[in-house]
């Protein structure tokens, strides 16, 4: 499919007068270093490091050009971005002026077809515009009347010989070029500047003067779920595991995991995450909370991969068979999901590795192996890979690994801890697997630096975590949604994971049910990513003294859950999370990240934010606006008035509207200002739809 842009523009624009001989900006063939140009592009977007990698986008999400673009004098100019798709069809964008005095212009175009695009930015002589404004100003005026009449005539007819337009306005611009010709009718000679038909046809194929274009930049459009999905996190280890009257444990295993994935396809999750599913070593084993002095029935860290029984390619016998981890692949997919595997590259001393290949390790000076340590944390049932000792020998290690669990039926990793991995390792792994097998998906689980994180981006990652589990104010949200929808867009998908068996923080602690709810409603409709970890729907809030774990972490031991009674005594939010990700379903303005605006309210405490997407990005034709009002704070009630720019979303200021709570069903009547209640207790945030369909 060809992208669906703002306004389309046919190639045959780009036919109208002959461009400038002259060498353009960015398309010189010699040696010497590009010009500016005739008509100078500066600061294309999107762009990554001046076009070192690719930008990024997923089938179906709306993406923004621009540029700054202008020329000398008063003579005004058009702007396109000239896009062309994996297929080799062309499309053209328009871009109009972006705020007044900045020589900004911008549009936006969804793109659906997986593959490279490529773009270019197009800059020309309006010669239309130009005429258009010095006409009106000089007509009205008095001033050079006749002559401003016979350049238009002159414009217009070589417009209406161009035989690539269409016949019936090749005949308006005709017609019209006669009458500015005749000096009978000063009426509707004046009239012909008024006429909408006229603007739009130079709008649509302007009539250009000099040319200048941009160097080729390229954005890479990936699958729809690498960009818009709803990830859930369990060990099933601890699905259908039991206590027996010794003390031991009977594990879970596939078979009994399985029987959990119709519970999670009804909450809408259409990715399933597991942590490693291999062998744990007994070396150093953690025993509950993270204690070093494990007993016989302490299942282990199933991030200390490998033992007697096999590494990173083998499955834990508890689990089951490659034939049942097939069967629950199997499972998932008929449910309309698909399944996640981690991807830890580090090893338990008991690894195979660690005596097949010791120099993928650090052997400190007292000839021990290094552990994995992030200080205070010490990991001593764990052995970090060093990436150096043999570069080679550990990339086709890896990579073959990945493609064994490719090749049964995964397309999906969460990678851990990529940040204490060298990037250029990822940016050849993820380079080698997406070069054949572009629908493969990475997650970057990097908790770190701003830096790394968006590095790890720019190199491969698809996906990766973000800052939003610890951003918990109005202030630190509108600074982080800002962010993540404009200035890392391009590159950088976040995944707005709620929780994880690493992190329960202060909020939810403390925070109770309402905090849960307030964190499920921000992640689920702030970005087209979110995720949540097994416990979150029960409330699960109970900390590790001292810690942003929860106690007795499933890390570290079973935790199999009750989730049926949960639910029967009302103790679950489950409903709510299946209703969150019912409404993605149904909005497509949800399911885009660039998207999110911003508004405000008379209290700190609430926040304010709009999603839209007009009719002609939509892919079901129709407009699409949901508005999030959400009091952050989950210990109180407020009332205040919220101001909306409803521009934003295509009504003019003043208009009243309806909405729709999509969570109560109770419709209001809306304009800018509005009083709200939200209550942290019962309703601690409205998502609203409006119910007119508008532009």
């Amino acid at each position: 499919m060809t992208p669906q842009p703002q306004r389309t523009e046919p190639e045959a624009a780009a036919a109208a007068p002959t461009p400038e001989p002259a060498t353009t900006s960015g398309t010189s063939t010699s040696s010497a270093p590009a010009t500016v140009g005739r008509l100078p592009i500066l600061g294309v977007k999107p762009e990554v490091e001046a076009g070192r990698w690719p930008a990024k986008a997923f089938a179906g999400e709306v993406v923004s050009f621009g540029a700054t673009a202008f020329r000398e004098g008063h003579d005004l100019i058009g702007v396109r971005a000239l896009l062309t798709s994996p297929t080799g069809a062309r499309s053209t964008v328009i871009l109009d002026p972006g705020a007044p005095g900045t020589d900004t212009w911008v549009g936006s175009a969804r793109l659906d077809d997986e593959g490279t695009w490529t773009f270019r930015i197009l800059s020309f002589a309006d010669e239309f515009a130009t005429w258009h404004h010095n006409a009106e100003i000089k007509i009205d005026a008095g001033i050079d009347v006749e002559l401003m009449y016979t350049i238009g005539e002159q414009l217009l007819t070589e417009a209406a010989s161009d035989e690539g337009r269409p016949e019936d306005e090749r005949r308006l611009l005709s017609d019209h070029a006669a009458t500015l010709a005749s000096s009978t009718d000063p009426e509707a000679r004046r009239a012909v500047l008024d006429d909408p038909d006229l603007a739009e046809i130079a709008r649509q194929r302007p009539f250009m003067g000099l040319r200048s274009e941009s160097d080729e930049r390229s954005i890479v459009v990936e699958r729809t779920r690498a960009g818009f999905a709803s990830w859930y996190e369990f060990f099933p280890r601890s699905e259908g595991a039991k206590k027996n009257a010794d003390g031991s444990w009977s594990s879970g295993n596939f078979r009994t995991a399985a029987e959990r994935l119709p519970a999670v396809a009804a909450m809408g999750f259409d990715v399933v995450y597991l942590p490693p599913i291999h062998p744990i070593g007994r070396a150093f084993r953690k025993g509950p909370n993270n204690t070093l002095d494990a007993g016989p029935n302490d299942p282990g860290s199933p991030w200390a991969i490998g033992s007697a029984e096999g590494g990173h390619d083998a499955i834990h016998p508890d689990l089951g068979t490659v034939a049942d981890f097939e069967a629950f692949v199997a499972a998932a997919s008929a449910l309309g999901m698909e399944v996640a595997l981690d991807l830890a590259l580090q090893a338990s001393p008991d690894h195979p590795w660690v005596t097949e290949h010791p120099e993928w390790f650090t052997t400190l000076p007292d000839g021990t192996i290094a552990y994995a340590e992030n200080p205070p944390k010490k990991y001593q049932d764990i052995y970090p890979i060093n990436f150096d000792n043999d570069p080679e020998g550990i990339r086709a290690e890896v990579l073959r690994i990945v493609r064994y669990w490719m090749s049964l039926g995964v397309r999906t990793f969460r990678v851990d801890n990529p940040h204490t991995k060298p990037v250029e390792f990822w940016e050849w792994l993820i380079g080698e697997v997406n070069a054949s097998d572009p629908d493969v998906v990475f997650l970057a689980e990097a908790f770190t630096r701003p830096a790394m994180m968006r590095a790890l981006a720019k190199v491969g990652f698809q996906q990766g975590y973000s800052y939003f589990t610890w951003r918990n104010t109005r202030e630190e949200l509108e600074e982080f949604f800002g962010s993540i929808s404009t200035e890392t867009a391009d590159y950088y998908r976040p995944n707005l994971f709620v929780n994880t068996p690493d992190i329960l923080t202060e909020y939810l602690q403390f925070g109770g049910p309402a905090a849960f709810t307030i964190r499920a409603a921000l992640a689920a409709t702030a970005g087209p990513l979110w995720g949540v970890y097994s416990g979150f729907e029960l409330f699960e809030n109970v900390a590790r003294p001292g810690s942003e774990e929860n106690i007795d972490n499933e890390k570290y031991e079973y935790k199999p859950r009750d989730y049926a009674a949960a639910e029967a005594a009302g103790s679950s939010l489950g409903l709510f999370i299946g209703t969150l990700n019912r409404v993605r379903r149904e909005h497509p303005a949800l399911g885009q990240l660039r998207n999110l605006r911003l508004h405000s309210s008379d209290d700190d405490s609430i926040l304010v934010y709009s999603k839209h997407l007009s009719a002609e990005l939509s892919p079901t034709g129709t407009a699409d606006t949901v508005i999030v009002v959400a009091n952050v704070d989950p210990h109180s009630v407020r009332e205040t008035t919220v101001h909306l720019d409803s521009t934003a979303f295509g009504i003019p200021s003043g208009t009243p509207f309806r909405v729709r709570d999509v969570i109560t069903d109770t419709v209001w009547e809306w304009g800018e200002h509005n009083y709200v209640r939200l209550d942290a207790f019962t309703t601690p945030v409205h998502i609203l739809e409006i119910l007119e369909d508008r532009p």
